[in-house]
């Protein structure tokens, strides 16, 4: 492995920004220098010249459906990894919900083996809940599995826990992370039989968010808090995506120390009810994108630090899927390659700064899930890092889309800001748009 100096960048990381050199050497960070030291390039070291650049940690995404195995039509883990890589991700956590679902510790070792394999990224994947399988949870190792995803509102793949007694067996005995979908499905299915009674198969996709509704991610998210404050569990409530649920959270206490942490994803953020017009079905997911006051609410909680993290809830389907009438059009949409991009376009906005956007989807991630020895920079640590130049404008569109479905929400939209190199275990993978040395990724392991 070769060893690299970046050089002259603008490091972005633990609430600091300053002028500076790394040296890179068997896969970690091994100096790091201010503007002013000298830095002794070691003889076989590349140098990567970094002048007028950002230097930032990779960026950690806890929730993404990479399709594999038995959805691959969709994406893979492949194919989504390198996508990830080039929007500055360097660990993804993977959800439960394939073909088979990932419900037994056997599954769930055989999705890491085919990671090892082929992922471009860092990887680590759910054990999934059922109604009947608290038993393989019990088994699920906090030290290299990074959580339990509950599906407490039905999703794509049907996995939905509505036992209340297994919900009980899992938040009261299970000592993992619960990362758990909130959406209350009684309220669902009442507001989508009202909705086809009037409009039959052709439900226009903008009720999306009346069908989908607020009330029923707060009813939702309010028992999912009930229950883990009775049990002392560790919560995890996944995209937020309304104001009301602000007030089930609290940010007075570092994130380290806290039991419920949560996150919303960058398509909360980026789009509002009007968008439904423009882009109908390529912007439906679950939880819905709902009204502008609720899309504010969320910016200003990723502000004060109400909600931990930002993440992308990755989730590819092909056009000919999308393009369906609202029942059938199934819900998610691929984001992993534009993450990042998105947030740099807030701050050219002012509403992020880059200390923010760093500790919301770098830092927050490796401190909620306890990742071993990653998520800053920081000598000792993995070398997982990202290179960003904030003036190479650059348009979205099919011809750099590196999904496998080949589409994305964002496609037209020009980005101001562009990553130019990503390292995943001191391994410069990525690098102006062109891929080294893959795979690279790691199992992600936890300090718990």
């Amino acid at each position: 492995m070769s060893g690299y100096c970046i050089q002259n960048a603008l490091i972005v990381n633990e609430g600091i920004s300053f002028t500076g050199s790394l040296i890179i050497k068997n896969g970690r960070i091994e100096k790091i220098f201010r503007a002013e030291e000298v830095v002794p390039v070691p003889d076989d070291t590349i140098v990567i010249e970094a002048t007028g650049k950002i230097l930032m940690p990779g960026v950690i995404d806890d929730q993404v459906h990479f399709r594999e195995p038995g959805l691959t039509h969709k994406g893979d883990i492949a194919s989504e990894s390198m996508a990830a890589v080039a929007g500055g991700i360097t660990s993804f956590m993977d959800m439960p919900n394939t073909l088979p679902q990932t419900v037994t510790q056997s599954l769930l070792e055989e999705k890491y083996a085919r990671a090892s394999m082929i992922s471009m990224a860092n990887y680590s994947f759910y054990m999934g809940a059922t109604n009947d399988n608290l038993a393989e949870i019990l088994l699920t190792n906090p030290l290299n599995v990074c959580g339990v995803k509950i599906f407490m509102g039905a999703s794509t793949g049907n996995m939905l826990v509505d036992n209340p007694r297994t919900l009980e067996g899992i938040f009261s005995q299970s000592p993992m992370l619960l990362a758990v979908h909130c959406e209350d499905e009684w309220i669902i299915r009442r507001n989508s039989a009202v909705f086809r009674e009037k409009y039959g198969e052709d439900v226009p996709v903008a009720f999306h968010p009346e069908i989908r509704s607020a009330e029923a991610c707060f009813k939702s998210s309010s028992l999912a808090v009930d229950m883990a404050r009775k049990y002392q569990s560790r919560l995890h409530i996944l995209h937020l995506s309304t104001r009301e649920e602000m007030s089930l959270l609290e940010n007075t206490t570092h994130r380290t120390n806290k039991k419920i942490t949560s996150e919303v994803c960058i398509h909360h953020l980026a789009f509002n009810a009007e968008d439904y017009q423009q882009l109908g079905t390529r912007i439906k997911w679950n939880p819905a994108v709902k009204t502008e006051d609720h899309r504010i609410a969320l910016i200003n909680a990723v502000k004060d630090g109400t909600i931990d993290m930002v993440a992308t809830d990755h989730a590819p389907h092909t056009l000919e899927e999308k393009n369906n009438t609202y029942f059938k059009s199934p819900s998610g949409g691929p984001l992993v390659q534009h993450s990042l991009a998105v947030m740099l376009e807030f701050y050219r906005q002012g509403i992020f700064s880059l200390e923010q956007i760093t500790d919301r989807m770098c830092h927050a991630p490796a401190d909620i899930f306890r990742i071993e020895n990653r998520g800053y920079i920081r000598e000792g640590y993995y070398a997982d890092l990202t290179v960003i130049d904030l003036n190479h404008p650059w348009t979205v569109n099919t011809d750099n889309i590196l999904y496998k479905c080949k589409w994305s929400p964002f496609e037209g939209r020009e980005f101001h800001a562009k990553v130019t190199h990503t390292f995943i275990n001191g391994n410069l993978v990525y690098e102006n748009d062109r891929f080294h040395n893959a795979p690279a990724g790691m199992r992600l392991l936890f300090n718990r």
